[in-house]
Parts: C-alpha cells; sequence; structure tokens
C-alpha cells in the first residue's frame, strides 16, 4: 500500500501545530504566560485543553492493542482514566486553583512550608513526567515505523521537535491552545473511519480468525493467576494516578478561580467519556479482522492497520492517513503538557538563575530541551516496554506520591512535613521499583513478582498510612500558617479573607534579598516592570517587623494588597484587622 497519504497527514498535523501555537506566542510575554497562561482560560478551552494532553499514545493506540490482546479486563483502563477525574473534581480541582501555585512543588512548599519537601516534590514531578514521555515517543516511533518501515527514532525525533517548536516560544500559552486543536483532531480522526469500518465487518460473513487467543481467556474477567490483586491494583492506581499527574494538575492553575476548576472537570468528564467508546469498538473490531497482531506482538498497531485489512486503494490509505493524523496528534498534546509541566519546574527549582521574568524565560525554554533530551535517551532503554503498560506503571508512581499528599494536605490539617516526605519517599520507593524492574527486565517471581507489576494495590495504603502516622508522631512539626492555608484552600474567591502572601515567583525570597523584578511602588501594587495585580484591600501589616517588608504581588484570585512573603521567615504573619466575608 502507498503511505504517502499518511505522510503528508503527520506533516500537515505537525505544521497545523505549529501554527496554533504561533498564536499563543503573541499573547505570550510574563512569567505567568509560561506556566500557567495567566490564569485566563476559559471552562470549555481548558477542557479540551485538557483532554487533548490526557489523551495520549496509550488512549489512541494502547487501548485498542489491550483490548484486542486480553480481551474484557481491560476495559477497566478507560474507566479508571475517566473515573480518576470525577474525584479530581470532588476533592482537588478547586482547592489546587485557589492555592495560587503554578506546580506541584509550589503547593508542597505552601501547604507544608518545607523546602525539603518542595526539592522531593520536584524530582517526582520530573520522574512521573519523563516517565510518561517515554510511551509517547515510542507510540511515535511505532506509528512511523507502521505507516513507512522507517526506524523508531525517526518518529521519536519527530515528535521532540515539534514539541519543542510548540513550548519554547509561548509556554503554556501556546500549548493550550494546540491541545484544545488536537482534541478534537483526535475524536475526529478516529469516529469518522468507525463508521466504514462498522459496515465492512457486518458486510463480511467468513468466521473470524482467532489466531493464538483462546476465546475465554478473552470474554471472561479476572482468569490467570492473581487476577483479581492486578485487577483491584489496575483500578486503584487509575483511579487515584489522575490526581497526582503534573501535567494534569497544572492546567487546574490555568483557571480563573476555583469554580471555574470545577465547571472545566465536569466538562472534562463529558469529553473523555465520548471518546474512550472509540477505542474500545476499535480493539472489538481488530478482534475479529487482526487477530495475528497479538502473535506478531504489533497489538498496539491495531488502529492503523485495521483500515487496511477491510479496504483496498484510495480508501484504505485516506482513512489509515486520518487515523495517523489522530494518532500524531496524540503523541504531540501530551508530550507538549508533559514537557510543561516538567520545564517549569526543573527551571524553577534547579536551573533557574539572575532576576526577573527574563530570566526565568530563558531558565524555562533551556529547561524544555534538557528535558526531551532526557526522555529521547530513556525512550531507547524502554523500548521493549508495552506502551500501555509504560503508562500503567507512570499512574501507580502518581496515586503512591502525590495523590496522598494532596488529599491529606487539603482535607486534613493535621498532615506535617516529615509525614508527607516520609509518606512520598515509601509509595515512590516501591512503584518506581516496579518501573525499574519492568524497564530493565528484571525478572522476579512469586507475590513479589505480581506486586512489580502492578504495585498500586500495596504502595498506596502505604503511602497514606505512612504519612498519617509520622505525622501524628510529629504534631510539633504542624506547619505555622496552616490555619491560613486552608482559608486559602477552602474559602471561595469571593469571601474578602486574608489568604496570606505566598506567590510561586516569590518562594525562593529571603530576609534582605532585593525582589526580581526591582524596587517597588509601594502602594501601586506594581513591581518594577510587572504590571500591577489587581487589588480589593488594603496593604496589610506585619506583625513581626524585623523582616524584609516590601510588598510584592498579592496571590491571584484573592482580595489580599501588596504584602510581604509571610512565609519566609519563621513567626512573620499578616494581619488585616476588621474584614469582614462580603461578595464582589
Amino acid at each position: 500500500m502507498n503511505n504517502s497519504a499518511s505522510i503528508v497527514a503527520v506533516i500537515l498535523v505537525s505544521l497545523a501545530s505549529l501554527a496554533v501555537g504561533a498564536f499563543g506566542l503573541r499573547v505570550s510575554r510574563t512569567m505567568s504566560d509560561f506556566y500557567v497562561a495567566s490564569r485566563g482560560v476559559s471552562p470549555v478551552l481548558n477542557a479540551s485543553a485538557i483532554s487533548g494532553e490526557y489523551l495520549s499514545a496509550a488512549s489512541f493506540l494502547g487501548v485498542a492493542g489491550l483490548i484486542l490482546a486480553r480481551g474484557v479486563d481491560m476495559l477497566w483502563l478507560p474507566i479508571g482514566w475517566t473515573a480518576g477525574y470525577l474525584l479530581l473534581l470532588v476533592f482537588v480541582a478547586a482547592p489546587l486553583r485557589r492555592s495560587g501555585a503554578y506546580t506541584l512543588p509550589d503547593f508542597a512548599l505552601l501547604r507544608l512550608e518545607s523546602g525539603v519537601a518542595r526539592r522531593l516534590s520536584s524530582l517526582l514531578v520530573v520522574a512521573i513526567g519523563l516517565l510518561y514521555l517515554i510511551p509517547q515517543f515510542q507510540g511515535a516511533g511505532l506509528t512511523l515505523r507502521t505507516l513507512t518501515g522507517a526506524p523508531s527514532w525517526v518518529g521519536q525525533l519527530a515528535v521532540a521537535v515539534v514539541v519543542c517548536l510548540n513550548v519554547l516560544p509561548g509556554g503554556m500559552r501556546s500549548v493550550t491552545f494546540v491541545q484544545a486543536f488536537h482534541y478534537w483532531l483526535k475524536l475526529l480522526a478516529l469516529l469518522t473511519p468507525l463508521f466504514l469500518l462498522l459496515g465492512a465487518v457486518s458486510n463480511r460473513s467468513d468466521d473470524p480468525d482467532l489466531g493464538t487467543v483462546f476465546v475465554a481467556d478473552w470474554v471472561e474477567p479476572l482468569r490467570g493467576d492473581h487476577a483479581l490483586y492486578l485487577t483491584y491494583s489496575l483500578v486503584l492506581a487509575t483511579f487515584l494516578g489522575t490526581m497526582g499527574l503534573p501535567h494534569v494538575v497544572v492546567r487546574f492553575y490555568t483557571n480563573r478561580d476555583g469554580r471555574a476548576a470545577r465547571r472545566t472537570t465536569l466538562a472534562v468528564l463529558v469529553l473523555l467519556s465520548g471518546f474512550y467508546l472509540l477505542p474500545v469498538v476499535y480493539g472489538v473490531i481488530g478482534r475479529r479482522v487482526a487477530s495475528d497482531l497479538v502473535a506478531a506482538g504489533r497489538a498496539d498497531s491495531v488502529v492503523l492497520e485495521l483500515p487496511s485489512r477491510l479496504f483496498e486503494g484510495p480508501v484504505a490509505e485516506g482513512l489509515t492517513a486520518l487515523l495517523a493524523a489522530g494518532a500524531f496528534a496524540a503523541f504531540l498534546s501530551t508530550s507538549t503538557g508533559l514537557v510543561v509541566s516538567v520545564a517549569g519546574v526543573v527551571s524553577q527549582d534547579l536551573v533557574r538563575w539572575g532576576a526577573g521574568h527574563r530570566q526565568g524565560i530563558r531558565a524555562f525554554r533551556l529547561s524544555t530541551v534538557g528535558v526531551v533530551a532526557v526522555a529521547l535517551s530513556l525512550t531507547v532503554v524502554a523500548a521493549g516496554v508495552p506502551v500501555a503498560h509504560a503508562v500503567e506503571l507512570t499512574f501507580a508512581v502518581a496515586a503512591s506520591t502525590f495523590c496522598p499528599m494532596l488529599l491529606l494536605g487539603i482535607w486534613w490539617r493535621g498532615l506535617t512535613s516529615p509525614g508527607a516526605i516520609a509518606g512520598m519517599l515509601v509509595g515512590g520507593g516501591l512503584s518506581m521499583g516496579a518501573v525499574v524492574t519492568t524497564t530493565f527486565g528484571v525478572a522476579t517471581t512469586g507475590w513479589f513478582g505480581v506486586v512489580m507489576q502492578q504495585p498500586a494495590a500495596v504502595s498506596v495504603p502505604l503511602a497514606f498510612a505512612t504519612m498519617v502516622m509520622v505525622s501524628l508522631a510529629t504534631r510539633s512539626h504542624t506547619p505555622e500558617h496552616v490555619a491560613r492555608t486552608m482559608v486559602r484552600l477552602h474559602a471561595p474567591e469571593h469571601i474578602d479573607l486574608n489568604r496570606g502572601s505566598f506567590h510561586p515567583e516569590r518562594w525562593y525570597r529571603r530576609p534582605g534579598v532585593p525582589h526580581p523584578d526591582g524596587p517597588t511602588d509601594r502602594g501601586s501594587g506594581r513591581t518594577g516592570d510587572r504590571p500591577a495585580e489587581a487589588t480589593t484591600g488594603a496593604p496589610t501589616v506585619a506583625s513581626v517587623a524585623p523582616v524584609d517588608v516590601r510588598p510584592g504581588p498579592c496571590v491571584e484570585g484573592t482580595s489580599d494588597g501588596p504584602q510581604q512573603p509571610a512565609y519566609d521567615s519563621p513567626g512573620a504573619t499578616a494581619h488585616r484587622p476588621g474584614t469582614t466575608a462580603r461578595r464582589s
């Protein structure tokens, strides 16, 4: 079959992505633009962007391949990946937006008031992001190899280059428009061929060739050794892992307020529910007409190969080209989101230097190139790991680390920094051990091997229990400003309250260190050349005198005026006398 149409489709998707991203460049000027799109993304646009980046290579190709190979048990993957947003909606979305953070390490610093917790969170963000980038590059290599016979590294390099070109100019602003475009392209790419494929399958009168896959293993759930444990562990990882994925969580920081974050999550549930019906149907069709792919070890390519199995000539070429465009969009959208989230953490915590937003943007761009280069190198090492299973392990790591920290940090004021650190080390150590054994093919047997295959059922409860027990044993380390932080997280934005002075661009400040954006204009809310933050209340007064009292920008979405970074020095708190609740 002539694959020139598919190659043209991939090139067009790449060019269209760059063109859409260039639009975001026109409005990207500040660090807030690069990290969180200045928190001005509407719920509909944000929901499309979240769905675009969430529907990765594992969703577009991997789910259909797993349904083809392993049958009904794999239905838990699309169910879990969608239901995870329901838990995110109920427990995390609005408080996380109200925190005013740019990244998960920002939230850890705000809630735990610990530099160690922040640095550990930064390392985990980088680890999870790289683990999730690996299957995206793998899927890109698989797609181009299936379509053209080219080596896998060609597709991987192509995705890496386009991702860099999308992220470097405009950061989150550019990525938001690109990912929203990619969601609707992926939906169209799967939905349009499906009608023709279903019609062609219904007209076939020959018996399906089941190949080497036994019927009972495919249609009956919970078969095989340790099937019950493996299924429940997978369910736990997918349900809880969503709220711990850095590239998912960072998108909620781009909403205007907590209410918009909830509306965004609800819209995401609708968009994902509609999409995930489609790969399942592709897997069922593949079971009937392409089951030989299982024995050949190419189950992940079933979506791309179905048109050539049921049609010939221009129809097959056109449908394959459309599916190839959707698959390439899946790799690009998820990869760009991951790179933005990881590069944001690296640039803030590891390579940032100098002062001012220009240096911050420069560090962000250098971090972007470094993250993509490291991910490409790791993809070569993990070439033998199936795409969907690599994503499963990533969800297990996220569910074992950030999920307990977020849930307990938001809803339990008793969480301490030693407790959170210990829990993330225990959960992350066990789940990352599973990743290492799987990636490098370390042979494991018995129950230990089963746990290493799906660690979430063990690592998640251990992480929660460790955080609770260590926090109870270290009550003296309760963060000093935890009461005010809980007010910030849970009080709606229209209530005029003192929510503290934490701002993610000022977390590194210490007494006596000049503000990174230069002299401040006291009383105007301006710092150097930075635009004034919106304020509705009077400036706060420090209750402790010997600290840096120069005002800085208030947290966006709060009613506080310019104030000092209260968390920089123990005992330095902000106090506003006589405030009352009111509606804006």
